[in-house]
């Protein structure tokens, strides 16, 4: 059976998640990485073959795109993400490639307020301009994001985020993946953009509570102003760039955008998105102290 789909972002968090689902349905795939180390457990899963390229050189591009029908695109988050994607939207038009799945996400907009929203946008529409078979996959915020609070959660039983009360439609990764999956089968969802969350809006406060049910212990979602929180990014290591495109982001968040629940996920896989409490049963012991 000849390998049709090129997964780029293969060795993150939801590219490889898409690999591991490809790879158990048993539909071949190449996945792409700059790093043959980086791809070696991709490597070992059955049906992977290791591109090896790079979004800033086109003819790695040219070579990865041969014989591609289908390519799922997501690359790392950096100061240059949009112009990397733009890269491999040139490359793929070269190519003559037949249908492009893009990771966006939800209320991308080129006149978004939220730096994020608008570099997804321009992306969307640079493969609609270059005429290639497009699906927009635009989730919500990921569960496993809560993940970059297990410290405070673990050793002061609190997290921060500058959202208030507004509730949001949570997403788990591994829906996405389960989404991009199918929408790399087949012409069904081409030119389609959907909208990716989970089965429930949730505030902070009462992901707290489920914390707090979950751990046996209180937890406390505290809610903290812009500056504190773009100060405590800037410590934890985040650059410049990133901390002040997160605050946008909250603060689209904190106004209520991203409230909406959709049933897209459902339709899409068959499956019910999982929930807040199923991710966190799952996740659990990350929450905890290690004592291994």
């Amino acid at each position: 059976m000849n390998t049709e789909i090129l997964i780029t972002g293969a060795t993150g968090t939801i590219g490889s998640e898409i690999c591991r689902q490809l790879s158990k349905l048993k539909i071949p795939f190449k996945a792409m990485s700059r790093s043959a180390k980086d791809a070696k457990p991709i490597a070992e899963l059955e049906g992977a073959e290791i591109i090896i390229a790079d979004f800033n050189d086109p003819e790695s591009l040219k070579n990865a795109l041969k014989g591609i029908r289908q390519a799922f695109l997501l690359t790392s988050s950096s100061e240059k993400t949009e112009q990397l994607q733009l890269n491999f939207v040139a490359a793929a038009k070269k190519a003559g490639l037949e249908h492009l799945v893009k990771l966006s996400q939800l209320h991308a907009d080129e006149n978004s307020p939220v730096r994020f929203l608008r570099y997804h946008a321009v992306v969307e529409n640079a493969i609609k301009d270059a005429k290639i078979n497009y699906t927009f996959l635009r989730p919500n915020l990921f569960m496993q994001g809560l993940l970059g609070f297990k410290d405070p959660i673990i050793y002061q039983s609190k997290f921060f985020a500058t959202v208030g009360n507004a509730k949001i439609s949570l997403i788990d990764i591994r829906d996405i993946a389960s989404v991009a999956v199918e929408c790399l089968q087949g012409n069904t969802h081409y030119n389609k953009t959907y909208d990716l969350t989970g089965p429930e809006s949730l505030t902070h406060y009462e992901i707290a509570d489920k914390f707090s049910d979950a751990l046996s212990k209180k937890v406390e979602y505290v809610n903290v102003d812009d500056k504190q929180m773009v100060s405590a990014l800037r410590s934890a290591g985040f650059p410049d760039w990133q901390a002040d495109g997160l605050i946008e982001d909250y603060a689209h968040y904190a106004r209520g955008e991203a409230e909406k629940v959709s049933n897209n996920v459902l339709e899409i896989t068959g499956n019910e998105p999982r929930s807040f409490d199923s991710f966190l049963s799952e996740y659990l012991q990350k929450f905890k102290i290690s004592h291994s």
